[in-house]
């Protein structure tokens, strides 16, 4: 039998030439629908597309060979080409694929410019890495939280640290499912933003975003300070210089942020693994000691404050829930995931969720067994390791490991906030550059502006975790808060199958997140946190304002009108092209004058008088077929003689365009020896003029 391919297969991006040649008495197909990328069918599809007995190619084969080329000569010939054996009658021509050692190439430039940039994209494994480190780092400070306001009410207490985990991890998992939602629900990313936007209106939608703003640049100040201090903790000789610790580790960050969050992700790939590890280590080892192994640290006096009671159990509830920061950054952050990037962040977003979980009720578990209470100079998770391992290798291992994971949780933000801000700019609250991206597929300006103000918080507060915790956590849960709200609305006025269970699950989590939130900023704020009261307002206002001026801004440039015919003033149009010197950049700069149309006037600014009669006697013996006009400086300044010049000319009625040439050097480094006057000119004419300034690249070969 003849191998064919039915027309079926031939896709656009596919075939060069656009058509199989079939023989006259094929009978014809139906007209296929055009696709936005190729797709060719495969297994069940393809054996029903080709009928019994055809072996249809895979479509990775077709795609890497980027094309298809038909053989008409050898169509009525016997054979069995790459498809096999066929024995499909009516359609007789024969195919084959491109041979193996061409070129491997994607026809359709959409599907190439696609895929190279979705490998600069994250995995779910490498979003793990990349977005989950916040969360996942937070049980290093969110059940010692837990310990220290419950001791509190005596050491007792503390035995009651797993149901109030237990709390905890169910909050965790109404998060879990809430953000998978999210995802699916706005898959642009956003977060809470999106969903209150969409929602819940502006003024939410605001709030959202300044909660938001703040708990990023929060989380990379106290993840840094927090991993400095634990490195400090192990090499004391290192203590005095934390916040250099602290500006080397954000410029690490944020020079791998620039390249790109795929390959931050691989970089953070091996600690994120060492750390869960370790973490999973010490529960695992310690729940099969019925005492600590070793126990570190200097006992200190605990001395009962307040009776238990239900305010003891909120407060240590409230600041338990430290450890859910970083939960929404994935569903900040789904446009950094790769194609299918709702499926890749959702699964994401439940490997957090269970791995976060399983390590707050291990922890919670060691905690109460051991009877693990605070002590001098030693982190309880540091208590918990001794415990289980001792003080050897392993020990070490961990805390270590622990330190260099709460310094790269700061990764979260970038991977977050920089989307975020994205998305601010598209709605016209956040500068527009915020939205440009570069070649590998990075909000370089949004992670800029992140580096910069963790920087300064940083130097403010000297890198003290103390200084800054009171402002933690608060503006994430405020986001919690507006997130589950705006989905039980969504839920309520969608009313789709099963609406009922997915509002009750949101309207619970806004409950409880609500809480938390009231309760932490009450227990802490005469600590700092009063802060908030001050900054988000402000926030607000400054996107407020923003939108207000784009708003005022589309208004005067008629944006969404038509506007008038354009008028033709081609008669009045004047050319003015600044000169210094009879070159090759001279020459460029004329030509392209000549070609505009109208009047082509160069001029010069006499600023020496030996240097401009010798330019006039060069401009003379070149004879450009074009007068050159000197004007005279008094006082020796090149810009005011030109700016002058051009304004007489545009009282007069021309059209001014000023062509300004430069010198465009092969290598960056030289560019600062190049087009300072040029600048300079640039920048006085459009601020003191309304002439069209434009520059004219020479590039030096």
């Amino acid at each position: 039998m003849e191998a064919v391919l039915p027309r079926q297969c031939v896709q656009p991006g596919l075939v060069r030439s656009g058509a199989v040649p079939l023989d006259s008495d094929a009978p014809e197909l139906p007209a296929q629908q055009p696709l936005t990328r190729p797709v060719a069918p495969t297994g069940q599809a393809a054996r029903r597309a080709f009928g019994p007995g055809v072996i249809q190619a895979r479509q990775s084969d077709l795609v890497s060979a980027g094309t298809l080329k038909v053989d008409r000569a050898a169509a009525d010939q016997a054979s069995t080409g790459p498809f096999g054996s066929t024995s499909t009658p009516g359609i007789r021509s024969r195919t084959r694929l491109a041979t193996m050692n061409e070129v491997p190439r994607i026809a359709d430039p959409r599907v190439r410019r696609e895929r190279a940039e979705d490998r600069h994209k994250l995995t779910a494994m490498g979003g793990l890495a990349a977005l989950s480190l916040d969360a996942l780092s937070s049980v290093a400070y969110g059940p010692e939280a837990i310990v220290i306001a419950l001791v509190g009410a005596g050491a007792a207490a503390v035995s009651y640290v797993l149901p109030i985990a237990a709390a905890i991890t169910a909050l965790l998992i109404v998060l879990v499912i809430s953000y998978q939602q999210v995802i699916a629900v706005h898959p642009d990313g956003g977060g809470a933003y999106a969903v209150a936007k969409k929602d819940l209106g502006r003024w939410a939608s605001l709030l959202a975003a300044a909660s938001l703003v703040v708990d990023y640049v929060l989380t990379v100040a106290v993840s840094l300070a927090a991993g400095a201090a634990s490195l400090a903790s192990v090499f004391p000789a290192l203590s005095s210089h934390l916040l250099a610790l602290c500006l080397a580790g954000l410029a690490i960050l944020t020079v791998l942020n620039m390249v790109g969050i795929a390959e931050s992700a691989k970089a953070l790939m091996l600690p994120t693994v060492v750390f869960v590890v370790c973490i999973f280590g010490t529960i695992v080892l310690g729940l099969t000691h019925p005492h600590p192994i070793a126990v570190i640290g200097a006992p200190v006096p605990i001395q009962p404050v307040e009776a238990f009671g239900v305010l003891i159990v909120l407060k240590a509830f409230a600041a338990g829930c430290s450890a859910l920061t970083g939960v929404e950054a994935i569903a900040n952050s789904v446009p950094a995931f790769r194609a299918p990037a709702i499926k890749r962040a959702q699964h994401t977003e439940l490997g957090l969720g269970i791995l976060l979980g399983l390590m707050l009720i291990g922890l919670a578990l060691l905690i109460r067994l051991h009877h693990v209470v605070p002590r001098a100079n030693v982190t309880v998770l540091a208590q918990l390791s001794a415990g289980a391992f001792g003080t050897g290798w392993p020990f070490y291992l961990t805390n270590l490991s622990v330190t260099l994971v709460l310094g790269f949780a700061a990764n979260t933000s970038f991977g977050g906030l920089p989307v975020l801000l994205s998305l601010l700019s598209k709605d016209n609250r956040m500068p527009h550059l915020f939205g440009l991206r570069a070649e590998r597929p990075v909000f370089r300006y949004g992670v800029g502006a992140l580096a910069l103000c963790a920087a300064v918080l940083l130097v403010v507060t000297d890198a003290n975790t103390n200084r800054l915790l009171p402002l933690f956590a608060i503006g994430v849960f405020v986001g919690f808060t507006i997130s589950q709200a705006g989905l039980m609305h969504h839920w309520c006025g969608a009313r789709d199958r099963g609406w009922v269970p997915r509002a009750l699950l949101n309207g619970t989590g806004a409950v409880l997140t609500a809480a938390a939130a009231v309760i932490f900023m009450a227990s802490k704020f005469t600590e700092g946190a009063w802060l908030l009261l001050i900054i988000l307002p402000l926030l607000i206002m400054l996107f407020d304002h923003i939108e207000r001026y784009y708003r005022a801004v589309a208004e005067v440039l008629g944006l969404g009108r038509l506007p008038d015919r354009p008028a033709s003033h081609r008669a009045d149009v004047m050319v003015i092209v600044p000169v210094t010197d009879v070159s090759r950049l001279a020459e460029v700069a004329l030509s392209t004058a000549l070609g505009m149309g109208g009047q082509v006037v160069p001029v010069t600014v006499d600023l020496e008088h030996e240097a401009t009669r010798s330019l006039c006697a060069w401009w003379r013996e070149w004879d450009p077929g074009v007068e050159l006009r000197v004007l005279p400086s008094p006082h020796r300044s090149l810009v005011a003689p030109i700016v002058g010049f051009v304004n007489k000319n545009l009282r007069a009625g021309h059209h001014v365009t000023v062509l300004l040439p430069e010198v465009e050097p092969r290598k960056r480094r030289y560019q600062l020896l190049h087009n300072q006057r040029g600048l300079v000119l640039a920048t006085a004419l459009r601020a003191r003029t309304d002439a069209v300034v434009a520059t004219l690249p020479f590039r030096l070969g």
